[in-house]
């Protein structure tokens, strides 16, 4: 048995399993990130996240989905990244650097009072937008914009409050929609007013979550391509709300909280 420390954080919900070292041998983080992010019997978790020495920036980011499947990026993740290795004196920088498998992401911490990061903006490169495309579902068929955050998402856009909708059925048959080869993200969204965009997301890997960063700057960037809003948006998921700017060349910005909820000790046999 070896005993593993770990960092329990969300981002507005979205909560990963944390490492700062490499918690089992590589080829078996898929089966490590399965067995941990269980509810019931293992920590709980929508996946890990591993915080690593990097090469080219200040810190290198691996994140583990529920079902074992490595993603390319977190929204939600980079911010709690940014807060772990401030607060835990890992780095004196409120400027970091973050490689991802989707490129290298800049972060600004914002610390609070108590001098611990609150708030994190993370800058998420450039978005690419497409037109919409019309896939079929078991309700018909249902027009999707197609957005790239450095990872697949389809954005639709919906005349109902989005806790309504039966996001589980019709997210589960876009995420495996032929149209994406390796799956997709898939975010409802609804335009409540001009600035303020009310959505939920299914997570490919992972199912319904709490939040999504990635998916928040999907959604906004989709509205604003589609004129449905302007460059700024305030985005409110079931966790709580990001702040998404895009900016004139499609680069977005995020911002939003970061919370640590426990430091612990698990011990496991892999």
């Amino acid at each position: 048995m070896n005993e593993i420390e770990f960092t329990k954080m969300h981002g507005i919900g979205n909560d990963y399993i944390y490492f700062t070292s490499m918690p089992c041998p590589p080829d078996k983080l898929p089966q490590f990130s399965r067995l941990l992010s269980d509810r019931h019997c293992g920590i709980g978790g929508d996946g890990i996240i591993l915080v690593l020495p990097s090469d080219i920036a200040d810190f290198r980011m691996r994140i583990f989905n529920a079902d074992g499947s490595e993603a390319r990026m977190c929204g939600n993740g980079s911010r709690c990244v940014g807060k772990l290795v401030y607060d835990c004196q890992l780095t004196h920088k409120k400027e970091l650097t973050l490689e991802t498998l989707s490129g290298i992401k800049h972060l600004t911490l914002h610390p609070g009072r108590d001098g611990k990061i609150e708030a994190v903006t993370v800058n998420m490169g450039q978005v690419r937008t497409s037109a919409p495309v019309e896939l079929e579902t078991s309700a018909g068929s249902v027009k999707v914009y197609p957005v790239d955050m450095g990872n697949p998402h389809g954005v639709v856009f919906i005349d109902c409050d989005p806790d309504c909708f039966d996001v589980h059925r019709i997210g589960s048959e876009l995420e495996n929609n032929p149209y994406w080869p390796d799956r997709a993200n898939i975010e409802f969204a609804r335009i409540l007013e001009p600035g303020h965009i009310k959505m939920r997301v299914w997570e490919r890997g992972s199912g319904e979550t709490m939040a999504c960063g990635t998916g928040a700057c999907a959604v906004a960037a989709a509205a604003w391509y589609s004129g449905r809003s302007a460059e700024a948006s305030r985005v409110s998921l079931p966790g709580g709300d990001l702040d998404i700017k895009i900016l004139p060349d499609a680069t977005v910005l995020m911002t939003g909280g970061a919370t640590t909820v426990f430091h612990g000790k698990i011990e496991l046999k892999i």
